[in-house]
């Protein structure tokens, strides 16, 4: 092996800056936010038979792992159970900071759900 190589800072640096590139790119792509679900709180009840209309407050933590802030605009949220809607839930307008966990509650209507008995 005859030859000896002599080390260099200018390779050790460009190695370094590569690899610092390669992460800050890797963290950097964009993640979705997480939501889950903690609470469903009762706030209204009306029957006319055989339809019931029920007011709901739906408490949910949501999670931002990017490294930017996250800005969203009103929507509404549709509610679904077993491929069926069931109603929705009114988000407003705002925005999270980088990294960061919110607790959110949202007003939610299921309208018109329709009584049965088998």
């Amino acid at each position: 092996m005859g030859k000896d190589q002599k080390w260099s800072w200018s390779c050790a640096l460009a190695g370094a800056a590569s690899a610092a590139a390669v992460v800050s790119l890797i963290s950097a792509k964009p993640k979705d936010p997480t939501f889950h679900l903690i609470s469903i709180s009762l706030t209204s009840l009306k029957l006319n038979l055989p339809v019931l209309d029920i007011g709901l407050v739906l408490t949910v933590h949501v999670t931002n792992p990017n490294i930017t802030a996250v800005n969203y605009s009103s929507t509404t949220m549709s509610i679904f159970y077993d491929g069926s809607l069931l109603g929705s839930a009114d988000v407003k307008a705002g925005s999270q900071p980088p990294r960061s966990c919110e607790v959110l509650r949202l007003p939610a209507r299921l309208d018109s759900l329709e009584l049965r008995w088998e």
